[in-house]
Protein backbone atom coordinates (compact mmCIF):
# COMPACT_ATOMS: atom_id res chain seq x y z
CA UNK A 1 0.00 0.00 0.00
CA UNK A 2 2.73 2.34 0.76
CA UNK A 3 4.16 2.93 -3.15
CA UNK A 4 1.17 4.11 -4.72
CA UNK A 5 0.48 6.55 -1.98
CA UNK A 6 4.14 8.67 -3.18
CA UNK A 7 2.10 9.38 -6.11
CA UNK A 8 1.10 12.65 -5.18
CA UNK A 9 4.22 13.63 -4.54
CA UNK A 10 5.21 13.25 -7.74
CA UNK A 11 2.31 14.65 -9.38
CA UNK A 12 3.29 17.98 -7.32
CA UNK A 13 6.84 18.29 -9.38
CA UNK A 14 5.17 19.04 -13.31
CA UNK A 15 2.88 21.37 -15.13
CA UNK A 16 -0.22 22.83 -12.99
CA UNK A 17 -2.38 23.88 -15.72
CA UNK A 18 -0.83 22.52 -18.75
CA UNK A 19 -1.84 18.45 -18.60
CA UNK A 20 -5.01 18.12 -21.20
CA UNK A 21 -7.45 16.61 -19.71
CA UNK A 22 -7.27 12.83 -20.70
CA UNK A 23 -3.46 12.96 -19.55
CA UNK A 24 -4.93 14.44 -16.05
CA UNK A 25 -7.19 11.84 -15.95
CA UNK A 26 -5.20 8.49 -16.84
CA UNK A 27 -2.53 10.11 -13.89
CA UNK A 28 -5.23 10.91 -11.36
CA UNK A 29 -7.27 7.73 -11.67
CA UNK A 30 -4.73 5.28 -10.32
CA UNK A 31 -3.50 7.82 -7.53
CA UNK A 32 -7.54 7.49 -6.43
CA UNK A 33 -7.82 4.12 -6.76
CA UNK A 34 -5.38 3.76 -4.36
CA UNK A 35 -6.36 6.40 -2.06
CA UNK A 36 -9.61 4.46 -1.85
CA UNK A 37 -7.96 1.26 -1.16
CA UNK A 38 -5.63 2.93 1.93
CA UNK A 39 -8.31 5.00 3.37
CA UNK A 40 -11.00 1.60 3.47
CA UNK A 41 -8.29 -0.25 5.50
CA UNK A 42 -7.32 2.56 7.68
CA UNK A 43 -9.94 4.28 8.59
CA UNK A 44 -13.03 1.44 9.78
CA UNK A 45 -15.93 4.05 9.07
CA UNK A 46 -14.74 4.99 5.56
CA UNK A 47 -14.81 0.73 5.06
CA UNK A 48 -18.25 0.48 6.15
CA UNK A 49 -19.38 2.64 3.56
CA UNK A 50 -17.69 1.15 0.92
CA UNK A 51 -19.01 -2.03 1.52
CA UNK A 52 -22.42 -1.03 2.80
CA UNK A 53 -22.87 0.71 -0.81
CA UNK A 54 -21.29 -2.01 -2.91
CA UNK A 55 -18.21 0.43 -4.07
CA UNK A 56 -16.29 -1.23 -6.81
CA UNK A 57 -12.59 -1.61 -5.26
CA UNK A 58 -11.10 -0.27 -8.53
CA UNK A 59 -12.99 2.53 -10.69
CA UNK A 60 -12.71 2.50 -14.46
CA UNK A 61 -13.49 6.48 -14.87
CA UNK A 62 -12.71 8.76 -12.67
CA UNK A 63 -16.83 9.81 -12.60
CA UNK A 64 -16.76 6.61 -10.74
CA UNK A 65 -14.05 6.74 -8.09
CA UNK A 66 -16.30 6.62 -4.58
CA UNK A 67 -17.33 9.86 -2.52
CA UNK A 68 -18.15 10.85 0.68
CA UNK A 69 -20.73 14.22 1.14
CA UNK A 70 -18.61 17.18 2.68
CA UNK A 71 -21.09 17.17 5.26
CA UNK A 72 -19.82 14.07 6.75
CA UNK A 73 -16.79 15.47 8.55
CA UNK A 74 -19.09 17.90 10.64
CA UNK A 75 -20.54 14.50 12.04
CA UNK A 76 -17.65 11.92 12.45
CA UNK A 77 -14.11 11.40 12.75
CA UNK A 78 -12.55 10.67 9.88
CA UNK A 79 -9.09 9.84 9.91
CA UNK A 80 -6.43 7.55 8.32
CA UNK A 81 -3.53 7.58 10.52
CA UNK A 82 -2.48 6.52 14.16
CA UNK A 83 -3.84 9.53 17.01
CA UNK A 84 -0.55 10.00 17.49
CA UNK A 85 0.65 11.23 13.97
CA UNK A 86 -2.28 13.54 13.91
CA UNK A 87 0.24 16.69 13.85
CA UNK A 88 -2.50 19.23 12.89
CA UNK A 89 -6.60 19.92 13.10
CA UNK A 90 -8.33 22.18 11.01
CA UNK A 91 -11.99 23.69 11.30
CA UNK A 92 -14.30 24.71 8.94
CA UNK A 93 -15.14 28.49 9.28
CA UNK A 94 -19.45 27.30 9.33
CA UNK A 95 -21.40 30.24 10.23
CA UNK A 96 -22.78 30.83 13.29
CA UNK A 97 -24.66 27.81 14.76
CA UNK A 98 -23.66 25.15 11.92
CA UNK A 99 -20.97 22.67 13.29
CA UNK A 100 -17.60 22.78 11.73
CA UNK A 101 -15.95 20.42 10.03
CA UNK A 102 -12.70 18.66 11.86
CA UNK A 103 -10.12 17.66 9.74
CA UNK A 104 -7.21 15.90 11.28
CA UNK A 105 -3.82 16.16 9.11
CA UNK A 106 -0.64 14.69 9.44
CA UNK A 107 3.10 16.07 8.70
CA UNK A 108 2.85 14.23 5.08
CA UNK A 109 -0.66 15.53 4.27
CA UNK A 110 0.09 19.45 5.83
CA UNK A 111 3.60 19.15 3.89
CA UNK A 112 2.26 18.05 0.41
CA UNK A 113 -0.61 20.68 0.56
CA UNK A 114 1.46 23.32 1.44
CA UNK A 115 3.91 22.58 -1.65
CA UNK A 116 0.61 22.55 -3.85
CA UNK A 117 -0.44 25.38 -2.62
CA UNK A 118 2.99 27.12 -3.10
CA UNK A 119 2.68 25.31 -6.97
CA UNK A 120 -0.59 26.64 -7.42
CA UNK A 121 0.57 30.76 -6.23
CA UNK A 122 3.95 30.47 -7.79
CA UNK A 123 2.10 30.36 -11.36
CA UNK A 124 0.14 33.43 -10.69
CA UNK A 125 2.36 35.41 -8.74
CA UNK A 126 6.11 34.25 -9.89
CA UNK A 127 8.88 33.41 -7.49
CA UNK A 128 9.32 36.04 -5.82
CA UNK A 129 7.69 37.34 -2.60
CA UNK A 130 5.76 40.34 -2.50
CA UNK A 131 4.77 43.22 0.39
CA UNK A 132 1.53 40.99 1.41
CA UNK A 133 -1.88 43.45 3.11
CA UNK A 134 -3.79 40.89 4.36
CA UNK A 135 -7.48 41.77 4.74
CA UNK A 136 -7.90 40.28 8.24
CA UNK A 137 -6.56 40.81 12.01
CA UNK A 138 -3.58 39.17 13.35
CA UNK A 139 -5.74 37.11 15.97
CA UNK A 140 -7.02 34.41 13.20
CA UNK A 141 -3.99 33.27 13.10
CA UNK A 142 -2.53 33.27 17.00
CA UNK A 143 -3.16 29.64 17.77
CA UNK A 144 -1.05 27.54 15.81
CA UNK A 145 -2.79 24.27 16.69
CA UNK A 146 -6.12 25.18 16.47
CA UNK A 147 -6.81 26.59 12.39
CA UNK A 148 -9.98 27.60 11.62
CA UNK A 149 -10.74 27.65 7.71
CA UNK A 150 -9.78 31.50 7.14
CA UNK A 151 -6.63 31.04 9.75
CA UNK A 152 -5.58 28.59 8.11
CA UNK A 153 -5.88 30.33 4.67
CA UNK A 154 -4.09 33.04 5.91
CA UNK A 155 -1.00 30.82 7.20
CA UNK A 156 -1.04 28.90 4.26
CA UNK A 157 -0.75 32.90 1.63
CA UNK A 158 1.99 34.20 4.58
CA UNK A 159 5.19 32.66 2.57
CA UNK A 160 3.99 34.47 -0.83
CA UNK A 161 4.75 37.99 1.08
CA UNK A 162 6.76 40.26 2.91
CA UNK A 163 6.44 42.74 5.30
CA UNK A 164 3.11 41.46 6.09
CA UNK A 165 0.79 44.18 7.35
CA UNK A 166 -3.12 43.43 8.85
CA UNK A 167 -5.75 45.53 7.44
CA UNK A 168 -7.44 45.22 10.88
CA UNK A 169 -6.15 45.62 14.45
CA UNK A 170 -6.81 43.05 17.54
CA UNK A 171 -10.32 44.96 18.44
CA UNK A 172 -11.67 43.85 14.46
CA UNK A 173 -11.47 47.87 13.47
CA UNK A 174 -9.41 49.06 9.87
CA UNK A 175 -5.94 50.08 10.98
CA UNK A 176 -5.82 53.15 9.17
CA UNK A 177 -2.31 54.41 9.57
CA UNK A 178 -0.73 50.52 9.30
CA UNK A 179 -2.44 50.59 5.63
CA UNK A 180 -1.67 53.68 4.72
CA UNK A 181 2.01 53.11 5.92
CA UNK A 182 1.86 50.22 4.02
CA UNK A 183 0.69 51.72 0.71
CA UNK A 184 3.49 55.02 1.02
CA UNK A 185 6.41 52.44 1.67
CA UNK A 186 5.90 50.14 -1.24
CA UNK A 187 4.99 52.58 -3.87
CA UNK A 188 5.32 51.41 -7.06
CA UNK A 189 6.10 47.50 -5.83
CA UNK A 190 4.50 44.65 -6.72
CA UNK A 191 1.97 43.38 -4.35
CA UNK A 192 -0.19 40.84 -2.95
CA UNK A 193 -3.56 41.31 -1.22
CA UNK A 194 -5.33 38.49 0.60
CA UNK A 195 -8.73 38.13 1.99
CA UNK A 196 -11.99 36.46 2.80
CA UNK A 197 -14.55 38.40 -0.29
CA UNK A 198 -16.66 40.08 1.64
CA UNK A 199 -13.94 41.83 4.28
CA UNK A 200 -11.69 43.06 1.22
CA UNK A 201 -15.63 44.94 0.06
CA UNK A 202 -16.25 46.22 3.67
CA UNK A 203 -13.08 46.38 5.15
CA UNK A 204 -10.76 47.43 2.25
CA UNK A 205 -13.23 49.08 -0.32
CA UNK A 206 -15.47 50.94 1.78
CA UNK A 207 -13.45 51.98 4.33
CA UNK A 208 -10.37 53.15 1.93
CA UNK A 209 -11.65 54.17 -1.45
CA UNK A 210 -10.36 56.41 -2.95
CA UNK A 211 -7.71 57.06 -1.12
CA UNK A 212 -5.15 54.22 -1.67
CA UNK A 213 -3.37 53.17 -4.57
CA UNK A 214 -3.03 49.83 -5.45
CA UNK A 215 -2.75 49.66 -8.84
CA UNK A 216 0.14 47.24 -8.34
CA UNK A 217 -1.38 44.94 -6.45
CA UNK A 218 -3.23 40.98 -7.40
CA UNK A 219 -5.59 40.55 -5.20
CA UNK A 220 -6.55 36.95 -3.92
CA UNK A 221 -9.78 36.33 -2.37
CA UNK A 222 -12.18 33.53 -1.45
CA UNK A 223 -15.93 33.13 0.57
CA UNK A 224 -18.27 35.57 1.88
CA UNK A 225 -20.18 36.16 -1.65
CA UNK A 226 -23.82 35.32 0.11
CA UNK A 227 -23.48 38.51 1.82
CA UNK A 228 -22.72 40.59 -0.96
CA UNK A 229 -24.70 39.26 -2.98
CA UNK A 230 -27.15 40.10 -0.18
CA UNK A 231 -26.35 43.72 -1.27
CA UNK A 232 -26.79 42.90 -4.78
CA UNK A 233 -22.57 42.76 -5.76
CA UNK A 234 -22.01 40.05 -8.19
CA UNK A 235 -18.42 39.42 -9.48
CA UNK A 236 -18.37 42.00 -12.19
CA UNK A 237 -19.53 45.04 -9.85
CA UNK A 238 -16.63 43.78 -7.10
CA UNK A 239 -13.80 43.97 -9.62
CA UNK A 240 -15.22 47.08 -11.35
CA UNK A 241 -15.66 49.05 -7.98
CA UNK A 242 -12.28 47.76 -7.03
CA UNK A 243 -10.85 49.20 -10.21
CA UNK A 244 -12.53 52.48 -10.08
CA UNK A 245 -11.77 52.64 -6.05
CA UNK A 246 -8.06 51.56 -5.20
CA UNK A 247 -6.60 50.92 -8.84
CA UNK A 248 -6.47 47.01 -8.45
CA UNK A 249 -6.87 45.49 -11.76
CA UNK A 250 -5.54 42.11 -11.48
CA UNK A 251 -8.45 40.01 -9.33
CA UNK A 252 -8.36 36.28 -8.70
CA UNK A 253 -11.04 33.93 -6.75
CA UNK A 254 -10.32 30.52 -5.97
CA UNK A 255 -13.05 28.31 -4.55
CA UNK A 256 -11.80 25.41 -2.08
CA UNK A 257 -12.72 24.55 1.47
CA UNK A 258 -10.45 23.15 4.46
CA UNK A 259 -11.63 19.46 3.47
CA UNK A 260 -9.29 19.85 0.61
CA UNK A 261 -6.39 22.22 1.84
CA UNK A 262 -4.22 22.71 -0.61
CA UNK A 263 -6.12 21.62 -4.13
CA UNK A 264 -7.56 25.27 -4.80
CA UNK A 265 -9.11 25.90 -7.85
CA UNK A 266 -7.55 29.52 -8.70
CA UNK A 267 -9.38 31.95 -11.41
CA UNK A 268 -7.24 32.71 -14.13
CA UNK A 269 -7.62 35.49 -16.56
CA UNK A 270 -10.88 34.12 -18.40
CA UNK A 271 -13.15 34.68 -15.06
CA UNK A 272 -13.05 30.66 -14.68
CA UNK A 273 -11.96 28.38 -11.96
CA UNK A 274 -9.35 26.19 -12.88
CA UNK A 275 -8.15 22.95 -11.62
CA UNK A 276 -4.49 22.14 -10.62
CA UNK A 277 -3.18 19.12 -12.12
CA UNK A 278 -3.58 17.17 -9.17
CA UNK A 279 -6.86 17.48 -8.58
CA UNK A 280 -9.65 17.44 -10.53
CA UNK A 281 -13.62 18.88 -10.76
CA UNK A 282 -16.96 16.45 -11.55
CA UNK A 283 -20.36 18.17 -11.69
CA UNK A 284 -23.41 15.81 -11.01
CA UNK A 285 -27.09 15.57 -11.67
CA UNK A 286 -28.95 15.78 -8.51
CA UNK A 287 -31.56 13.35 -8.96
CA UNK A 288 -29.71 10.82 -11.08
CA UNK A 289 -25.95 11.30 -9.58
CA UNK A 290 -24.79 10.71 -12.95
CA UNK A 291 -21.73 13.40 -14.26
CA UNK A 292 -23.75 16.26 -16.06
CA UNK A 293 -22.22 17.14 -19.71
CA UNK A 294 -20.48 20.32 -20.64
CA UNK A 295 -22.82 23.38 -20.09
CA UNK A 296 -25.18 21.46 -17.39
CA UNK A 297 -25.55 22.52 -13.62
CA UNK A 298 -25.17 20.31 -11.18
CA UNK A 299 -23.70 19.17 -8.14
CA UNK A 300 -19.94 19.85 -7.43
CA UNK A 301 -17.80 16.80 -6.71
CA UNK A 302 -13.80 17.59 -6.22
CA UNK A 303 -11.35 14.97 -6.06
CA UNK A 304 -7.48 15.52 -4.85
CA UNK A 305 -4.55 13.53 -5.07
CA UNK A 306 -3.43 14.95 -1.89
CA UNK A 307 -4.97 13.73 1.31
CA UNK A 308 -3.85 10.62 2.61
CA UNK A 309 -4.47 11.35 6.36
CA UNK A 310 -7.98 11.17 5.89
CA UNK A 311 -10.38 9.94 3.24
CA UNK A 312 -10.87 13.34 1.74
CA UNK A 313 -10.15 12.50 -1.39
CA UNK A 314 -13.19 12.22 -3.05
CA UNK A 315 -16.12 14.43 -1.96
CA UNK A 316 -19.63 15.85 -3.19
CA UNK A 317 -19.56 19.35 -1.96
CA UNK A 318 -22.80 21.51 -1.39
CA UNK A 319 -21.94 23.79 -4.20
CA UNK A 320 -23.88 24.07 -7.23
CA UNK A 321 -21.81 24.47 -10.63
CA UNK A 322 -20.57 24.23 -14.41
CA UNK A 323 -18.24 22.97 -16.04
CA UNK A 324 -18.03 25.01 -19.18
CA UNK A 325 -14.99 24.27 -21.15
CA UNK A 326 -12.54 21.66 -21.32
CA UNK A 327 -8.62 22.05 -22.86
CA UNK A 328 -9.47 25.75 -23.84
CA UNK A 329 -5.98 27.13 -24.08
CA UNK A 330 -6.99 30.59 -24.18
CA UNK A 331 -5.48 31.81 -21.39
CA UNK A 332 -3.14 29.08 -20.74
CA UNK A 333 -5.36 26.63 -18.58
CA UNK A 334 -5.79 22.96 -20.07
CA UNK A 335 -8.27 20.48 -18.19
CA UNK A 336 -11.80 21.61 -16.96
CA UNK A 337 -12.66 25.00 -16.78
CA UNK A 338 -16.02 25.68 -14.43
CA UNK A 339 -17.80 28.16 -12.73
CA UNK A 340 -19.62 28.31 -9.14
CA UNK A 341 -23.44 29.39 -8.78
CA UNK A 342 -23.60 28.93 -5.34
CA UNK A 343 -24.90 26.84 -2.07
CA UNK A 344 -27.51 23.65 -2.88
CA UNK A 345 -30.55 24.60 -1.46
CA UNK A 346 -30.96 23.87 1.75
CA UNK A 347 -32.45 20.30 1.34
CA UNK A 348 -30.54 17.21 2.88
CA UNK A 349 -28.95 16.27 -0.34
CA UNK A 350 -30.57 12.41 -1.57
CA UNK A 351 -28.52 9.82 -0.09
CA UNK A 352 -26.27 11.63 2.13
CA UNK A 353 -27.90 10.72 5.58
CA UNK A 354 -27.68 7.24 4.58
CA UNK A 355 -24.08 7.74 4.69
CA UNK A 356 -23.85 9.10 7.88
CA UNK A 357 -26.06 6.48 9.19
CA UNK A 358 -23.72 3.38 7.96
CA UNK A 359 -20.24 5.54 9.14
CA UNK A 360 -22.01 5.40 12.86
CA UNK A 361 -22.30 1.51 12.73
Amino acid sequence: MTAPLTAPDELLTGSVYGVPQAAREATLLPVLNALTAHHAAACPPYGRILDAFGAAPEASRLADVPWLPVSLFKRERLVSVPDDEVFKPLTSSGTTGQTPSRILLDRATAGRQTRALAAIMTSLLGPRRRPMLIVDGPGVVRDPKEFSARGAGIVGMLSFGRDHTYVLDDAGVPDEAAVLDFARRHEGEPLLVFGFTFLVWQQLLEVFEGRLDLSQAVLVHSGGWKALLDRSVDDTTFKGRLQEGLGIRSVHNFYGMVEQVGSVFLEGSDGLLHPPAFADVIVRDPDTWREQPVGEPGVIQVVSALPTSYPGHSLLTEDLGTVVSIDDPADGHLGKAFVVHGRVPRVELRGCSDVSAVADR
